[in-house]
């Protein structure tokens, strides 16, 4: 009798929790898989032919980073303060996160600051014609698709229904690698970022490169590992530029520490910069820390200049990302005493080299 009546209680409570909307309801979509909303089923479709069609079967190779990089480069084209001087949310403001670098791509991929987004937006934009969906939406998706990839990433979030881009955005609102700090962190918190915020952004440069820093070496990655989304980035920018990979003299690009890797000249300033440096080193060997603040960053940037609350939270449908390859170390042939302290409040974390020959990088193959 006790069992029969505890059965009757714990059925009692599932019906009530589902009644008031505590248990979710999975909807099966038309292609087999399940989701939380209805909405959400156009996206299945949508993930097969990115990860088929644009990301090699799903590698973490150049089209993710580029995808990455173009969500960026979509999102920050959005300014309050000029929206108030022209009473215009669009007009002379941008969009923010709403596909305007998709929609009016002959415009917004000749700024200087999104130079090399050419080749993402002509990758993603027969994607448009076959899928129904707005080229806000897509970015985004395409995006966080990508991210999964590559092992040690989060599973970001994902919101479904922007609306189409009414206006390219305005030039001059992305950063560049050699703005200084001071107007990089001004940029950012014109859109709600912290200093912050803004370091753990840049946990995208763990599975990054750059083709147009320096032109002579393009697919020149921003760590030693960059198929994989862990925290090296944060370590080695730490350790001390001894060389260029390439040509040298680049504008927005200082000395690297390893033969094959590239450094921005912004990345070893926030590194540096009393307002950013215990952010930055927070993240070493932290790659829980990481990811985490890396999701709520990008689940902020993904509706820039959006109405969050008309959107529909489509998050189940991505890709649950694989376990973070290898461990924090430091380059082979480099030692504690090539780190560049920064921090004021906090020692470095004590790392060991890898055994070997010193470390060299080799250039992300182009797919």
């Amino acid at each position: 009798m006790a069992f029969k009546a505890l059965s009757a209680l714990l059925l009692a409570i599932a019906t009530a929790q589902l009644a008031s909307g505590l248990v979710a309801k999975r909807v099966t979509c038309a292609t087999g898989q399940t989701t939380a909303n209805a909405a959400c089923c156009v996206l299945f479709p949508l993930l097969d032919d990115l990860q088929t069609n644009l990301f090699d079967g799903g590698e973490c190779g150049e089209e993710v980073h580029e995808s990455l990089r173009l969500t960026f480069h979509d999102a920050i084209g959005f300014s309050p303060s000029q929206a108030l001087l022209t009473f215009h949310l669009l007009q002379g403001a941008g969009g923010g996160a709403d596909g305007s670098i998709l929609t009016f791509g002959e415009t917004e991929v000749n700024f200087p600051a999104n130079l090399g987004t050419d080749e993402i937006v002509d990758a993603q934009t027969p994607f448009l014609a076959r899928h129904n969906i707005s080229a806000g939406d897509l970015i985004q998706f395409a995006g966080a698709v990508g991210v999964s990839n590559c092992p040690g990433a989060p599973r970001l979030q994902f919101k479904l229904g922007r609306p189409a881009a009414v206006a390219a955005s305005p030039i001059g609102l992305v950063p560049e690698p050699f703005d200084s700090i001071t107007d990089i962190l001004e940029r950012f918190a014109e859109v709600g970022f912290s200093p912050e915020e803004v370091v753990a952004l840049l946990a995208s440069h763990t599975i990054a490169a750059a083709d147009h820093v320096d032109p002579t070496i393009p697919g020149t990655p921003f760590d030693s590992t960059p198929g994989v989304f862990d925290t090296q980035v944060f370590i080695e920018v730490q350790l001390r530029g001894t060389l260029f990979p390439g040509t040298g003299g680049n504008a927005g690009e200082v000395e690297s520490p390893l033969e094959g890797e590239i450094r921005l000249n912004s990345d070893a300033s926030l590194a540096r910069d009393s307002r950013t440096a215990c952010a930055w080193q927070s993240f070493v060997g932290q790659q829980a820390k990481m990811q985490n603040e890396f999701k709520a960053a990008m689940a902020k940037l993904a509706v820039i200049g959006q109405d969050s609350s008309k959107l529909v939270d489509c998050s189940d449908v991505i890709p649950v990302p694989k376990p973070v390859v290898g461990t924090p170390h430091l380059p082979a042939g480099a030692s504690m005493k090539d780190i560049e302290q920064a921090c004021a409040t906090a020692a470095f974390p004590t790392l060991t080299a890898q055994p070997g020959p010193a470390t060299s990088v080799p250039p992300v193959p182009p797919s």
